[in-house]
């Protein structure tokens, strides 16, 4: 005999127009609001006579909103349609067919209006209190590897560097926060310093015209070891660490460091890492080249390995014009590794693993939705709980996915939300330090 506790005997309705999916989204919304995400868009955007120029503010943000849901692909959207799920979040949610004829409608010049929404976003974001202001800013460079499928796609039919179909977006983040300070959708076969001195011209004047008035930094790796990247840097005041392509030239003056000069460093395998370092001047066929301080990093092969069979040590070097301790450089380039945690967020927490069209535009318009609800999940973190950097996974759980139901009494409607909710408090405080911003149209 059946138990009358059983799952099978709960019966089940989609009958409530109240229910809110993913309730939280609120603290985003709010967000958003006040930093006049809507506005901005219908300020900045203008698709001419196409076809999905019509309410262009309310489109993106549904696409913002609904990458911050979880959202991966363009009908995911629909979910946001639910219940009263719209009045939480402020403004019209468009359906998804609508949604995809306004990606559609992007040309190039379309995404870079795009990045003007994004730049003035970036600088009302850091004057509400989560910016850098004047303390020093570290700027990783990189770009990634966006695998599509098929060969329908506008600049991704051919095979990139890692020998897939797909797309190679550059990528500058905030080193300890994860802020995405900018983002150029790149056609897969293009190489990996292509276009990146201008891209970093473009991210300095940024985060300056952000507020960050602090000494900035660059860092970078070997994809990036460029004349051109490196006079950037050194025209625009910025500092820069950028690991160093090894070459046979390159061993022999490593090898001509005295033996004595070689500190160890903290590693897994006792005396199993050292650093020393050296003068050395890049580009050296140039008018204008200057020596700088090359840095390197030896690392014992793991005994047994093949590797420890071939050579005595492995070797990794990076130039820098910083000042300070070799140990203390050395170990603060290595933290660029950091930067694939935002670029895992980006893929798998904001659907940029997923390039859902066929149009070049199109997929750069994603590319830059995608940004903006990174960063509006990682400032709802900062401002609202004044926490470092938070995952993705952990904001959606904790903040953004939550159950809810609105009632309305006196002419005024309430959001409920589970009761007992471990992180309640942490809710409702953010709630209220984003309210606290002032609105800006």
């Amino acid at each position: 005999m059946r138990s009358s506790h059983s799952l099978d005997r709960l019966d089940t309705a989609f009958d409530d127009d109240r229910l809110v999916a993913d309730a939280g989204l609120l603290l985003p919304a709010t967000l958003a609001q006040h930093l006049g995400l809507k506005a901005l868009v219908d300020e900045h955007l203008d698709l001419g006579d196409k076809p999905g120029r019509a309410h262009v503010g309310d489109k993106l943000l549904t696409l913002v909103m609904s990458a911050l849901a979880g959202g991966d692909c363009i009908d995911d959207a629909g979910a946001l349609r639910s219940g009263g799920t719209e009045r939480v979040l402020g403004f019209t949610v468009k359906a998804a067919s609508t949604l995809g004829t306004f990606l559609r409608s992007f040309r190039w010049g379309h995404v870079r209006q795009l990045d003007r929404v994004s730049r003035e976003l970036l600088a009302r974001a850091w004057t509400a209190g989560a910016g850098p202001g004047s303390t020093p800013l570290t700027i990783d460079l990189d770009s990634t590897i966006c695998e599509t499928y098929g060969l329908a796609k506008d600049g991704a039919r051919h095979h990139t560097y890692t020998h897939v179909r797909g797309y190679h977006p550059l990528l500058a983040i905030a080193a300890g926060t994860g802020d995405v300070l900018m983002a150029r959708l790149r056609e897969g076969r293009t190489n990996t310093v292509r276009g990146a001195a201008h891209f970093l011209v473009e991210t300095i004047g940024r985060v300056r015209s952000a507020g960050a008035t602090g000494q900035l930094t660059m860092r970078a790796d070997s994809g990036f070891y460029a004349r051109d990247v490196v006079k950037v840097c050194q025209t625009m005041g910025v500092r820069f660490s950028v690991t160093i392509r090894m070459s046979p030239a390159l061993h022999g003056q490593i090898a001509a460091i005295p033996e004595a000069a070689w500190t160890p460093i903290p590693y897994w395998i006792a005396g199993g890492a050292d650093v020393a370092e050296t003068t050395y001047t890049p580009f050296a066929d140039r008018r204008d080249a200057v020596p700088v301080r090359l840095i390197v990093r030896r690392v014992r092969p793991t005994p047994g390995s093949q590797l420890a069979l071939l050579t005595l040590y492995d070797h990794h070097a990076f130039i820098t014009d910083r000042d300070g301790q070799t140990l203390e450089l050395e170990a603060d380039h290595r933290r660029h590794a950091e930067i694939e945690n935002a670029i895992r967020d980006l893929k798998y927490g904001m659907g940029l693993n997923h390039l859902p069209s066929g149009k070049f535009g199109a997929n750069g318009a994603w590319l830059a939705v995608g940004v903006m609800a990174h960063n509006l999940a990682r400032w709802t973190a900062r401002i609202g709980l004044g926490a470092g950097i938070v995952t993705t996974k952990t904001l959606r759980r904790q903040l953004f996915g939550l159950a809810g139901r609105l009632t309305r009494s006196a002419r005024r409607w309430t959001l409920h939300l589970p009761a007992r909710w471990p992180w309640a408090t942490n809710w409702s405080a953010a709630l209220a330090r984003l309210r606290a911003i002032p609105l800006l149209a």
